[in-house]
């Protein structure tokens, strides 16, 4: 089985439904197989025939994009998106840790890869199509789901991106689940809004391709503007949106649900990093009767272990519940003598097994070996987990409970301190937007950031009534905007470069 038995499913099933749709155009189910087709026809002859090549796609977000993943993956090969927008030097590094065999472009996109010495024979033009016929049942009973289908690229510690590998049988495990648990049918309308080399598109993409349902790439000039982008979603009746708590928390904070009536939206699930509970409360008393959930997991787990379906009111300072494994997936809790954490409220290393487990980083096998280790509770056979770096526990209801980063863990005044700790407690106060925190090494304080209309003093007594004297912030600055990776989640590193080594 692969991912590619899904649109071959659904382009006989729903042939001239709309599959995807862009600002420009929209492809039927049979278009978007055709134009994959086509070329994946001219990828192969580009190739001679050879299989499992990565292939560095270097297009504008939109249909042509996701045909091209697909065109991809049916020549038997492995797909790895940028973004054009990206400064080249960015792409470059990727470039230099995947090799690719091929580029596809567009004929306006495809000039910067040449001024960048990438050789025009290495380049397919994307419009440019192939008479050729394309045997996709050939090729695809040479393929097994232990293939590779794309590698996403990660920000690496050192400066180096990490390329994830992820294969046909991750995507399945986690699709498969995805649909059966939120009930997706061809009814959904899906409204994307994350970049497409962001591990929050697969849902998107896949579900489409799985269950024959719409998926509305959403302009990305509308992205930035909460009431322009929640207008969007009315017009087009979207009813399902997988988003990263970012887009939710601007559109609570702009108040835009009270300027857009989205009574369309059905199912509103997010993922990427913490989602504040206030902010969620304002969705849902405006949206009361949509289903909530929130998602955990990172890209080496096919994006999501865990997530929690919201089932109780939550005040606006309680943190959010990242639940319960999701079906096929195995989480085990690891202290630091690599002993089982059972008891509710103590802590450990959150790991994951199961067969959504990335088959690691792409040409580093030393990387790899760090995070994807032998199972220390089972010594008996090959038994691999995934090591997040992540800090849970348990609460009383036996639901699993995020803590944090453990290089976000600091010890200070002869205390363990989890920053995210902080950061929620600031989250609550209100009047504040969005909250992080960091820890100045050399200066030995705790900072905190903010956006929001209160003042530092107002945070300040706030935090006095929420939190013990040795974890109160010794600075409280004030930002006009909080700084974003290109993938909606804040950016720590701006933060600290400029406001903390700066100084």
């Amino acid at each position: 089985m692969t991912v590619l038995h899904y649109l071959e499913k659904t382009a006989v099933e729903f042939h001239d439904k709309q599959s995807i749709i862009d600002e420009n155009g929209s492809y039927t189910f049979t278009d978007l197989r055709e134009m994959a087709l086509s070329l994946a026809s001219r990828i192969d002859e580009k190739l001679g025939g050879k299989r499992r090549q990565p292939i560095l796609v270097y297009l504008p977000k939109g249909k042509e994009c996701i045909a091209a993943f697909l065109a991809i993956a049916y020549s038997g090969n492995i797909y790895s998106p940028t973004d054009i927008k990206f400064p080249f030097p960015k792409v470059q590094t990727m470039i230099d840790v995947l090799r690719p065999a091929l580029y596809i472009s567009d004929g306006k996109n495809a000039q910067t890869l040449r001024d960048n010495g990438i050789p025009c024979e290495n380049i397919l033009l994307f419009e440019e199509t192939s008479p050729a016929e394309f045997d996709a049942a050939s090729s695809i009973a040479k393929m097994i789901d232990t293939d590779p289908v794309y590698v996403f690229f990660t920000s690496g510690s050192t400066g180096v991106p990490k390329g994830v590998t992820i294969t046909h049988r991750n995507i399945l495990d986690y699709i498969d689940w995805a649909a059966d648990r939120f009930s997706i049918s061809e009814a959904e309308i899906i409204g994307n809004h994350a970049q497409l080399y962001f591990d929050n598109s697969i849902l998107d993409i896949y579900l489409c391709l799985k269950k024959g349902a719409t998926l509305h790439v959403i302009p990305e000039r509308h992205l930035m503007f909460p009431i322009r982008l929640l207008q969007y979603v009315q017009e087009h009746q979207i009813n399902f949106i997988f988003w990263v708590p970012t887009a939710l928390c601007q559109a609570a904070d702009q108040r835009a649900l009270e300027e857009v009536d989205l009574k369309c939206l059905r199912k509103v699930l997010f993922c990427g990093e913490v989602m504040p509970t206030k902010q969620l409360n304002y969705w849902r008393k405006h949206i009361p009767d949509a289903l909530y959930a929130n998602l955990y997991g990172p890209t080496e787990i096919t994006d999501a272990c865990t997530y929690f379906i919201v089932d109780r009111q939550f005040t606006d300072d309680e943190p959010l519940p990242i639940g319960f494994p999701c079906a096929n997936t195995d989480i085990l809790l690891l202290d630091e003598t690599n002993s089982l954490v059972t008891t509710p409220g103590q802590q450990g290393e959150l790991c994951v097994r199961g067969t959504s487990l990335s088959v690691g980083y792409w040409d580093a096998p030393e990387k790899t070996a760090e995070r994807f280790c032998q199972n220390p509770i089972n010594t008996r056979y090959h038994d691999l987990i995934y090591r997040t770096g992540d800090l849970a526990h348990y609460n009383d209801r036996g639901e699993l409970m995020f803590d944090g980063r453990m290089d976000h863990q600091i010890k200070y005044m002869g205390y363990r301190i989890e920053l995210g700790e902080i950061e929620a407690a600031a989250q609550g106060c209100e009047g504040v937007s969005r909250a992080a925190c960091l820890f100045d090494e050399a200066g030995n304080k705790i900072m905190l950031f903010f956006t929001g209309e209160n003042t530092p003093a107002d945070i300040t007594a706030y935090l006095r009534e929420k939190l013990p004297r040795y974890m109160h912030p010794r600075a409280i600055i004030q930002l006009a905007e909080m700084p974003w990776t290109a993938s909606g989640k804040i950016d720590r590193v701006y933060l600290r470069t400029k406001h903390i080594e700066a100084n």
